[in-house]
């Protein structure tokens, strides 16, 4: 599992000292890719598995660092999110007997497609699959991390190369070839900057400007990419250009929220159980 890491430079910061900023209450409607807040309506529309895997991209060398080793089952729990907020899937109604996140199955809602293929790559599994599995199970068998021969047909296959091939199309990367001595590997370099760049400060404002120090006032897809930011390993690439000051207080606060205990959450009004499960089930790896 990921931890939040503090410049070693730097000195911890008060949380007694913080100041908390006022933010307007979001909606009760959990939002989807076509009626999120209308202050990013006139920008590019990405799914969650594409903002994570932009924001672990370095924009030169155009790959994610080699020691990350958490981004793949952090995309494979973007596309649990995504599916469940565009109305595709769900958890099984809590039980006397399931009542964690964790012990309950996924449900397919729908199986209309979504237009995306991995979301409906993913959706065609869930559909076929008897019995219905759990949230923590679906993450291992998408990765590939099982040791039941018969369920490696369930793994999602080159897709960080997939979610890349995305994000050119959509004018975000751009395809090249480097050398690296013994081999070639195709890299997918960040030509359009001032995207990535809005889908920091998103993240940064999230935890500073617009903190409301409530998850369930948050917006639901910037809470989702703070917690999947987290189980990737990429935060500290989405705060790294802070100053000191506010670098502390965004780990402050983003540790605190990732920390929260994702079944007290999950049973709030107006939560999204899945997002819950999927940190629930990031949290126990």
């Amino acid at each position: 599992m990921t931890t939040l890491t503090h410049r070693t430079r730097r000195t911890e910061v008060s949380k007694n000292s913080e100041k908390k900023i006022e933010s307007e209450e979001d909606t009760n409607q959990e939002r989807s890719p076509d009626n999120e807040d209308s202050g990013d309506s006139k920008d590019i529309r990405l799914t969650l598995m594409e903002e994570v895997l932009l924001l672990g991209l370095k924009d030169k060398e155009g790959y994610t660092s080699f020691w990350n080793d958490c981004i793949s089952s952090g995309l494979r729990g973007g596309i649990l999110i995504e599916l469940a907020m565009r109305g595709r899937i769900y958890l099984e109604p809590p039980t006397m007997r399931k009542k964690r996140l964790l012990d309950r199955k996924v449900l397919l809602k729908s199986d209309s497609p979504t237009g995306d293929v991995l979301l409906d790559e993913t959706l065609k599994h869930i559909k076929a699959t008897e019995p219905t599995e759990t949230v923590q199970t679906w993450i291992e068998l998408l990765t590939g991390e099982t040791w039941n021969p018969f369920k490696l047909q369930y793994q999602l296959r080159n897709v960080r190369e997939r979610i890349a091939k995305n994000l050119v199309e959509k004018g975000i990367l751009t395809t090249e070839k480097q050398n690296f001595l013994l081999f070639d590997m195709t890299t997918h370099p960040v030509t359009n900057t001032t995207e990535k760049q809005r889908l920091v400060k998103k993240l940064q404002d999230s935890v500073l400007e617009r903190w409301v120090n409530d998850p369930q006032r948050m917006d639901k897809r910037t809470l989702a990419l703070l917690v999947l930011a987290h189980s990737s390993d990429v935060l500290e690439n989405v705060f790294s250009s802070l100053t000191d000051d506010k670098y502390d207080v965004a780990m402050n606060r983003a540790k605190d929220l990732v920390e929260l205990d994702p079944e007290v959450e999950g049973t709030k009004h107006n939560a999204t159980e899945m997002i819950w499960a999927v940190l629930a089930a990031f949290n126990k790896s």
